[in-house]
């Protein structure tokens, strides 16, 4: 889970944040958009040759607004060796798309609120963890070292490290978990596992190996029988939301409606948070094409 702040903790954290850093960094406002004065830093050569190959140029450069975690030369040049060389050839424009727009989120977001934030939805689609330890704001494993510098049509935000955004699919994301196994199996036996593995995008409230175990026994085991097919697509159906839903916009929908048809109930208070009567073990696990919720216990759908 995602750790949350209190709102003492996070205004403590954001005067930390702020009070860490140079003392232009946080009022930097200028009329130059976001590549420009990314440019005139002279400190983000290898993320504006990026931008350049990636086609984004023009984008950072309009209206915006945009909020960019943007990587130093140096933050580059600590991925490993051949990386950047690989990445900036046209043939893998997509991928190198796909992780500059994981470091944007739109919107202007400054500092104090992004440490009031356990996360933030990115252009990419995927979304990026936010935590404040001591003094210091995360972006997944990357340090914030420089923030609010103010631009025309956003902020930049400078970060010690390039982030990645998830490269496995959903099923791919479940076995490397090792605790899906039953799930996987269900998936194949229901010939939904290509779909899952598809473009999507999934929202999957998945039950673990544990959950399915608690099922009456020989549930699995008939349920996986050919001539139940129809029966076990409709379960798993039922665990399946259309898009990327993250655990914050889960609760706020109050429900959801699966692929299935009927809607699952999802809600949260001070004991945790549930789905219709699952309990919620882990949220937010992203994958390139969707996002898993674990669950506790197999979701049944309505009868009709």
């Amino acid at each position: 889970m995602i750790r949350k702040l209190s709102m003492t903790a996070a205004i403590a954290a954001a005067g930390l944040f702020l009070s860490a850093l140079p003392a232009q960094a946080a009022v930097c406002a200028n009329s130059s958009d976001i590549v420009t004065t990314a440019v005139k830093a002279g400190q983000f050569k290898t993320l504006a040759a990026a931008l350049e190959a990636a086609g984004l140029v023009d984008t950072l450069k309009g209206e915006g607004p945009f909020t960019v975690f943007a990587p130093t030369d140096e933050a580059f040049a600590n991925l490993p060796k051949g990386t950047v060389e690989t990445l900036l050839k046209p043939e893998n424009k997509a991928m190198l798309t796909g992780i500059l727009t994981y470091h944007v989120v739109p919107g202007k977001v400054d500092a104090a609120t992004v440490v009031k934030l356990n996360g933030a939805t990115t252009v990419n689609g995927q979304q990026v963890d936010i935590a404040t330890e001591d003094s210091k704001v995360m972006i997944d494993n990357a340090t914030v070292i420089k923030a609010d510098i103010i631009c025309s049509n956003g902020i930049i935000h400078v970060i010690d490290k390039v982030i990645l955004p998830a490269d496995a699919n959903i099923v791919e994301t479940a076995a490397n978990a090792g605790t899906f196994q039953t799930l996987l199996a269900a998936a194949e036996a229901a010939g939904l596992a290509e779909t899952l593995a598809g473009d999507g995008p999934f929202t999957v409230f998945a039950p673990t190996d544990e959950a399915f175990a608690k099922l009456p026994e020989g549930t699995v085991e008939s349920l996986l029988k050919p001539e139940n097919k129809g029966t076990l697509t409709n379960i798993l159906k039922y665990h399946v939301v259309s898009g990327r839903v993250y655990s914050s916009q889960a609760v706020k929908l109050g429900e959801a409606e699966t692929l299935l048809g009927p809607s699952i109930k999802i809600k949260a208070n001070r004991a945790g948070a549930m789905v219709n009567k699952s309990g919620l073990v882990a949220t937010d696990i992203d994958a390139s094409n969707g996002v898993i919720h674990v669950i506790d216990t197999v979701l049944m759908p309505p009868e009709k």
